[in-house]
């Protein structure tokens, strides 16, 4: 009688539905909602789901990555090792952002804004490596078939190795990649699918997170590559947990505003390459376009002869980019001064401001202050300190800098102006665009003067030397 009662006992526990608490902006679990996650210490990003817990019985198998059986341990020795075999997608900017090409067996994420162009350049990759008679399986949960083809149609032309499908179950999805067999996979979103697995619905943290290792899984064990779009939130991070980043090898960014013409594709994670490396587009009727100077792109329309603007050049990954800084110091109409920063640090703007007032004696505790990088970039690189100083100095004295003038250097508290890296890269890109004169860290004036040809290289020390310029 005890036996049976005990046995009801666990089917009853067995079956019995699990309620639990996912941040949805880092995954954090907890049993109880919360107004704060521990985790993330964000606010009211706390989802309700339930999870059914599989049966003790019930046997737990693994394939392993490889699709081989049980994993076994092997030593370095044992494990065989060919050269990487990379794809190319004709696209030179995503080529360099991906490291030279796709690799047979990754996982990548594309992340963006909704509007910004990922299923526009992922449907012209997928055209590209169909032209090359590689199998592409396009599937998409937001579009129909007949929405896919009108965007198609305005791109270009596209093989007959290139299908579509329009599915949002994974048990489908893996059904048809197994039996199909394709090069390359795109899923367009990963918000979309759902698993019959798990008992929330799609786009729930659960969700992601299964349809993510299964595709995981699928990659690895088929060897082809994956992509999946994932929707971003309103802080800029893909909406789901951020175990999402750390299970795929590469998570490429989009940036940039939708409604103007210009898009940056960054590297965020690479395992096979460089990390922070861009690619910059231009999104034209036909798709995104590449933009092969990026610095000669972001100074277009550069004012002349103003005060409170000067160029200044960063580093992204392998590649100088020549950026147009504006400052604008005016007086405040409140007893509380405004401080604004596009594409920049705010609390790194603040920390130059007291540094100009502490150091050169830059009364600026009754002034707005608002800078700026034009062209919509977002860098936050040290060696903007010094071009950001300059510009604020400019303004507040009203007194314009040179047009054929460039600065770069870290500012630290003291004032003093730091070296920077890649300092030969950055003047051969400014010599090249025609500048003439190069405002630099006092520590690399000699070493720059002997590789420096038609450009003149000043060396400061401090704040107070580059005003002293100005």
């Amino acid at each position: 009688m005890f036996n049976a009662f005990f046995e009801l006992r666990e089917k009853i526990m067995a079956t019995k539905i699990k309620t639990v608490f996912y941040c949805q902006n880092c995954g954090y679990e907890s049993s109880k909602w919360m107004g704060q996650c521990p985790g993330c210490k964000e606010w009211n990003t706390f989802v309700e789901e339930t999870v059914k817990p599989a049966s003790k019985k019930q046997g737990i198998t693994s394939t392993g990555l490889s699709g081989n059986g049980r994993s076994t341990p092997k030593t370095l020795s044992e494990i065989e090792m060919k050269d990487e075999e990379r794809a190319d997608t004709h696209i030179n900017e995503l080529n360099r952002v991906l490291g030279g090409g796709l690799v047979r067996g990754s996982l990548i994420l594309v992340g963006g804004d909704p509007g910004i162009g990922k299923s526009t350049l992922l449907l012209q990759v997928a055209g590209n490596l169909s032209g090359d008679k590689k199998e592409v399986l396009y599937i998409s949960g937001e579009e129909s078939l007949r929405q896919i083809k009108l965007r198609a149609n305005r791109i270009g032309d596209f093989s007959d190795t290139l299908k579509f499908m329009c599915e949002t179950n994974l048990e489908n999805i893996e059904e048809t990649i197994n039996r199909a067999k394709p090069e390359i996979v795109i899923i367009d979103s990963i918000q979309t699918m759902f698993s019959d697995s798990v008992t929330s619905a799609p786009g729930s943290v659960s969700q992601v997170r299964e349809s993510t290792a299964v595709l995981l899984r699928i990659a690895k064990s088929l060897n082809i590559t994956v992509f999946i779009v994932g929707h971003v939130t309103k802080e800029g991070q893909v909406a789901g947990p951020r175990v999402l980043e750390h299970m795929v090898d590469t998570v490429l960014y989009f940036e940039g505003d939708r409604h103007a013409s210009y898009r940056i594709l960054r590297a965020v994670k690479n395992r096979f390459g460089s990390t922070n490396e861009i690619g910059v587009f231009e999104m034209q009727e036909k798709g995104l376009a590449e933009v092969t100077n990026p610095s000669e792109f972001m100074l277009e329309g550069k004012p002349e002869n103003a005060s409170g603007s000067i160029v200044t050049c960063s580093v992204e990954g392998t590649r100088p980019i020549l950026i147009e800084i504006q400052a604008l110091v005016c007086r405040s109409n409140f007893g509380f001064p405004r401080r604004q920063a596009n594409g920049t640090d705010y609390n790194r703007v603040n920390l130059l401001m007291a540094v100009l007032e502490k150091r050169v004696g830059l009364q600026m505790g009754e002034y707005d202050a608002y800078v700026n990088l034009a062209g919509g970039m977002k860098l936050a690189e040290p060696s903007l300190d010094l071009g950001i100083c300059m510009a604020l100095i400019s303004s507040f004295k009203n007194k314009p800098i040179g047009d054929d003038v460039i600065a770069f250097g870290e500012v630290g508290l003291s004032g003093e102006v730091r070296s920077v890296n890649m300092a030969d890269s950055r003047v051969q890109e400014a010599e090249k665009l025609g500048f003439k004169t190069c405002i630099v860290p006092k520590a690399l004036e000699s070493k720059l003067k002997k590789s420096a040809k038609n450009i003149n290289i000043v060396g400061v020390s401090s704040v107070a030397d580059a005003m002293n310029y100005i």
